[in-house]
């Protein structure tokens, strides 16, 4: 088997990447550890055109190897699904996420939890050296809590509650996190794919 190079720069997801994918036998690497630099513009209007953006430009510059590339981010309902594929992006890619997340919490003042309801949204596409492409998503509920909790996790993941744990995501261990999350559901589906190959 030859390698998966994943199509992130993030190194916190590439902890929970490799947890996730530990047993599927082939060397996971990111674009910096393969040596590959690439800016590429995500304009696409979903999760899924944003990863399939990624995976396909990185495919050309390793066609030897597997791409695999994600593009998530957090809907929130009554924020008409904000930040939704501006995730990242949201008032700024160097914005650092405490900000961002007050800032969510501050727009929600005064918002009864039902009506807070959010989920993580995670789109896996892949690039394959036979120049075929698969894609899968994931997703998790929760709801956005009245303030940032854990020490766990990145992002978002403060101020992500989930109904099941009664806790946020950050609160969650990294096991019990890639259990539910939406990158652990997505990427088993993605490995599944994989495995038929």
């Amino acid at each position: 088997m030859g390698r998966i190079i994943f199509a992130t720069g993030n190194a916190d997801k590439m902890k929970e990447i490799r947890m996730i994918l530990s047993d599927i036998g082939m060397e996971i690497l990111s674009m910096k550890e393969a040596g590959i630099s690439a800016d590429i513009v995500e304009d696409g209007a979903t999760f899924e055109e944003n990863a399939m953006i990624k995976a396909k430009a990185i495919a050309k510059l390793a066609p030897e190897d597997i791409i695999l590339a994600d593009d998530s981010g957090l809907e929130i309902d009554y924020l008409n699904k904000e930040p939704g594929v501006y995730s990242a992006r949201y008032l700024g890619e160097d914005t650092s996420y405490d900000i961002k997340n007050k800032n969510l919490i501050d727009r929600l003042e005064g918002v009864p939890k039902e009506q807070r309801t959010a989920r993580f949204v995670c789109a896996i596409a892949a690039a394959l050296p036979d120049g075929s492409t698969r894609q899968t998503r994931g997703t998790i509920e929760g709801y956005i809590g009245w303030e940032p909790a854990g020490e766990h996790g990145f992002g978002y993941d403060p101020i992500f509650y989930v109904d099941e744990y009664g806790c946020s995501t950050a609160q969650l261990s990294p096991e019990q996190k890639n259990e539910i999350s939406h990158r652990g559901k997505a990427l088993r589906k993605m490995r599944e794919e994989l495995e038929k190959l």
